[in-house]
């Protein structure tokens, strides 16, 4: 079990970026953590790390070898520790965005686990992305297009989003006519997104590096800070429709609109086929027809 420990010493030292930070993690010291690195090194042949005094970096072979390593660990883990599972019981760790969360995902889980009290469920809420290979998760849901080596993406249904602003803001500030108009708007921005909007044409894409005035990691939040005319933000459509239908958001460039994305459920591929796993995508799957954003 050498190289295993091995192993987990260098992926943990890629994920943490430090052998400090591994050492804590796996409750160890630092010294020990870049012994194993150095012994794995040794027994491959390879430099993983470029080591300075200030950091500590993958080198193009380490960085080609960290997925692959990553899932034939996942893989030794769940054959070793998850052998006796049987029918649909067992554990899932699920991670999903704060917003389709509390909107959806939790409901639909606890109407899962309600059905499947054998199942022990971990839910977290996390806005940032997520490698459910490298954190550990069974299922990842979002709906941003982010993809990961060894990660399988299941569609659920259409997310949609809409560019909207306060009317005293379009008042004070003019209505931008295309995406190149932005630029010169304040704008307010959904951290996990980015600084750069997409938009639908004839002509196709067309993206926008914006300067955000405004950032935040809640939409919800967003969509309060476009009611009160802050500047023009990228929000769910499910969110802006109440605010929409009674004058307090007005939509922004209705020829150009937001680039569609989907919600979807990201998952690990060894853990593809676990009973448990495809029972809960079935689950949500089913329940997206009736999601709020649909």
């Amino acid at each position: 079990m050498t190289l295993l420990i091995d192993i987990k010493a260098f992926l943990t030292s890629a994920r943490v970026h430090g052998f400090s930070s591994a050492a804590r993690e796996l409750r160890t010291t630092p010294s020990v953590i870049s012994k194993r690195v150095g012994r794995l090194e040794e027994e491959i042949g390879i430099k993983l790390f470029r080591r300075t005094t200030r950091a500590l970096t993958l080198t193009p072979e380490g960085e080609s070898l960290q997925p692959r390593l990553q899932e034939l660990v996942a893989q030794l883990d769940d054959v070793l520790f998850n052998h006796d599972r049987s029918g649909i019981r067992g554990a899932l760790r699920i991670r999903s965005t704060t917003t389709m969360g509390t909107a959806f995902v939790g409901a639909a889980v606890n109407r899962f686990q309600a059905v499947h009290p054998g199942i022990t469920i971990e839910l977290l809420l996390i806005d940032r992305p997520v490698n459910p290979l490298e954190e550990d998760f069974d299922i990842s849901f979002g709906a941003l297009p982010q993809s990961f080596g060894g990660v399988i993406e299941k569609p659920m249904c259409p997310y949609p989003r809409v560019l909207v602003a306060a009317p005293g803001y379009l008042d004070k500030h003019g209505r931008p006519q295309k995406p190149a108009d932005i630029v010169n708007h304040d704008c307010l921005v959904f951290v996990p997104v980015g600084h750069t909007w997409t938009f639908s044409s004839p002509s196709g894409a067309i993206s926008v590096d914006i300067h955000p005035h405004y950032t935040v990691n809640d939409s919800r939040i967003l969509v309060d800070a476009a009611i009160n005319g802050l500047g023009l933000a990228i929000v769910p459509d499910f969110l802006a429709r109440e605010p929409l239908e009674d004058g307090q958001l007005v939509k922004v460039m209705p020829d150009y609109p937001v680039i569609p994305i989907w919600f979807k459920a990201m998952v690990p591929r060894h853990k593809a086929l676990r009973p448990e796993v495809v029972a809960l995508i079935e689950h949500i799957q089913k329940e997206s027809e009736t999601a709020p954003w649909v």
